[in-house]
């Protein structure tokens, strides 16, 4: 184990420069300036007090960057993760609370210990096998269940705590006589002004201007309502000391919890490093992401940091903006502190109104219309996977939505895996005379009557056997051929269950003079199934380096009899 591998930020610092710093700075204090309202209004979401929003992006991006592989991902507090923090915790205590926030931070532990030793454990490449569509139907829906949660605070219609998703549209229909239309037209101005200013002034942020015009129209209409209310204090002070709850009751409880946030933590952070990647053309450690992941998250509970993962805002506009080392997301959360100890107070005149107009704002641009449509659109597999995770974010329990999703994307991966094409293949002769193999449903072409060819293009393993076997006894049963060669160039790995069946489809051909042969066989897959014996139990006249060697050597075992009358002449051993 090398020192860079342990401490992996010494591999870019050596590569920073004037011009690289002076560009990390720029899209750092840009950053800086956009989390600021994101932060508080992530907290919002997750229910925790405004400030461990603004917190998290001061704790995890700092130390997902310098843990992490990424030259441009930000980590901090995200939409989706909040709304899962405050689905978990609300089920143990009040949102606000001490035992809240308690509870909150010993989740946010919990999640870094499981993403710490997942990437130790070198289990990166598992999130290969998760379809992006998850967390994509995941934020959508989350998105309609943040949306309704704001709408009691731009409305003032009250409504119930613990509500579900449809008793709470429920209420808000029937409370509609009770709508505060001064409330409504702070929420309404700020994403006005948000919107403005994003398409005529889009260098500015449009967030903190939408905040600062909700306030100021909160200031001019408190005098015709008292139904406004404010964003409690914001202590400017920079990330205090937390202790998590250690308790053996508290982890047992929360531990499945904490496994669907860090899951839903590392499929952000990986899948949001590697779009970006594609851009920047970077290769991601998904292994060190999980390790920089794991490594904030478990830091951040000791510093009044709840959950965090990659943001793609955050980390598109890095990028935008010119980032070129990880140091701009560290720049970024030591402006943040600069900013808090300067504007915190100022919080106390943010209308909770003006802040819900925010977060509708923030919903809204979770959803990402462009890759819905084109998976409804495009792909049956992948609409099951986003309509099933959207549907059950919405009508059950966010932990077990997220779960539903990766299952089924699994269940989805394993079943293409399990079914391998295996196309039947005979002899073309080229233009310069050779033969070659080919498909014959791409040309047809005569074939042996006594001997089959065919290619498996896929691996050989516990989910793929069963096909495998159907195909073997199709070729014996159905069409009497008892000499079966198989093109072995597409498989990677056969595992023991692989290995046995085929062994034992060996062992039924022999019994009918027949037999199962390979060629092409990789020769890491050949040193690794000999180990298992597999070799000597089908023997090891059965494997051929060469198509020409192995037609030579299967042609001897052929019934003379038949070859005597046949008048296919497919190798030049007929001839």
């Amino acid at each position: 184990m090398t020192l860079t591998s342990i401490l992996p930020f010494i591999k870019w610092f050596r590569l920073t420069t004037k011009k690289s710093v002076k560009a990390d700075l720029i899209a750092g204090l840009t950053g800086a300036v956009i989390v600021l309202p994101q932060g508080i209004a992530f907290a919002t979401i997750a229910g925790l007090p405004p400030e461990y929003g603004l917190y998290t992006a001061m704790v995890t991006p700092i130390l997902a960057a310098l843990f992490g592989s990424s030259a441009h991902l930000v980590s901090g507090p995200t939409t989706a993760i909040s709304i899962v923090i405050f689905s978990a915790v609300s089920h143990h205590a009040t949102p606000g609370t001490p035992e809240f926030i308690s509870i909150a931070l010993t989740l946010t532990f919990l999640a870094g210990v499981y993403q710490l030793a997942f990437g130790i454990a070198r289990l990166g490449a598992l999130v290969n096998f998760v379809s992006h569509t998850v967390v994509i139907g995941f934020t959508a829906g989350a998105a309609i269940l943040i949306a309704t949660s704001q709408i009691k605070h731009i409305s003032g219609i009250f409504v119930p705590k613990g509500e579900s998703f449809l008793h709470t549209w429920m209420d808000l229909y029937l409370g509609l006589p009770e709508l505060n239309i001064y409330l409504f037209l702070i929420a309404l101005a700020t994403i006005i002004s948000a919107i403005i200013t994003k398409i005529f002034l889009p260098k500015l942020p449009n967030l903190l201007i939408a905040m600062a015009t909700g306030s100021l129209l909160a200031a001019y209409l408190g005098d015709f309502t008292s139904q406004i209310t404010f964003v409690s204090a914001i202590a400017a002070q920079l990330p205090p000391l937390s202790m998590p709850d250690f308790s053996f009751s508290t982890i047992k409880s929360l531990a499945p919890e904490a496994f669907a946030i860090a899951l839903l933590g590392l499929i952000e952070a990986v899948s949001i490093s590697r779009a970006i990647a594609t851009k920047s053309s970077q290769r991601i450690d998904s292994n060190q992401e999980f390790i920089g992941q794991g490594i904030s998250n478990i830091t951040g509970s000791f510093l009044s940091s709840y959950a965090g993962s990659g943001s793609f805002t955050r980390s598109g506009i890095n990028y935008e903006s010119g980032a070129k080392t990880p140091l701009s997301a560290i720049i970024a959360a030591i402006a943040l502190m600069g900013i808090v100890l300067l504007v915190a107070p100022l919080a106390v005149y943010l209308p909770i109104a003006a802040m819900g107009g925010v977060i509708l704002l923030v919903a809204y641009n979770l959803v990402d219309f462009t890759h819905i449509f084109q998976v409804l659109k495009f792909s049956k597999s992948e609409s099951a996977i986003l309509l099933t995770t959207f549907f059950a974010t919405l009508f059950l329990e966010l932990e077990f939505a997220i779960y539903l999703g990766v299952l089924l994307s699994l269940v989805l991966f394993l079943a293409k895996t399990s079914t391998p094409k295996i196309p039947t293949l005979a002899f073309d002769e080229t233009h310069d005379g050779k033969k070659k193999l080919i498909g014959i449903e791409q040309k047809p072409l005569k074939q042996c009557p006594q001997l089959k060819i065919i290619r498996i293009d896929m691996s050989v393993y516990f989910g793929s056997i069963t096909h495998i076997q159907k195909r073997l006894a199709q070729i014996s049963d159905n069409e009497r051929i008892k000499h079966i060669l198989i093109v072995a160039s597409g498989i990677n790995f056969i595992d023991l269950a692989g290995s046995e069946a085929l062994i034992a489809e060996n062992n039924r051909l022999k019994k009918l003079n027949g037999g199962l042969y390979f060629v092409g066989l990789k020769a890491s897959v050949y040193e690794s199934v000999a180990k298992s014996s597999f070799i000597k139990n089908i023997g090891n006249n059965h494997f051929f380096d060469s198509k020409t060697q192995a037609i030579s050597t299967i042609y001897k075992f052929l019934n003379s009899q038949e070859c005597a009358v046949c008048d296919a002449l497919v190798y030049k051993e007929c001839q």
